[in-house]
């Protein structure tokens, strides 16, 4: 037998008592569409913990920012585009990286040792051997 997961909710009362503001002005959030509280059976608002977030940037937008309720729906909503965008961005290097693994893997000699910077270590050293040949007055210059 599987439990169902419950949800803390808190009443219209509780949210305007915890937070000092007026029952009348959660209902407003309501009515501009800035809060979406769950309801009960009987019609009561309840508003979960992520509700009670989101209301904690809308105080902090209006109370310390004096950013008006148009304004508070524009950020929300920039930060709900901001917040898909980077899940969209995450999936997408998670694809990236996957994809680049199965090619790395798909491509790898077998013999291990073969992926060591030798070759690069090798080039450099030869390099520096026609150098040393040429002489002093021929050696490149380093900047």
């Amino acid at each position: 037998m599987t439990k169902s997961r419950s949800k803390a909710a808190y009443m219209i009362s509780a949210v305007a008592e915890q937070y000092e503001i007026h029952p009348q002005t959660l209902r407003l959030y309501e009515r501009e569409g800035l809060l979406t509280p769950s309801r009960s059976d009987g019609n009561t608002r309840l508003y979960t913990d992520e509700d009670l977030e989101r209301l904690e940037v809308i105080l902090k937008l209006t109370r310390e920012l004096g950013v008006n309720l148009a304004g508070v729906e524009i950020i929300l909503n920039m930060r709900e585009k901001m917040e898909a965008m980077q899940r969209q961005m995450q999936g997408f290097i998670e694809t990236l990286n996957r994809e680049l693994s199965h090619r790395a893997a798909a491509h790898r000699p077998a013999d291990a040792s073969n992926n060591s910077l030798m070759p690069v270590i090798h080039i450099n050293s030869m390099v520096n051997r026609v150098d040393a040949k040429r002489g002093p007055e021929t050696k490149r210059k380093v900047r």
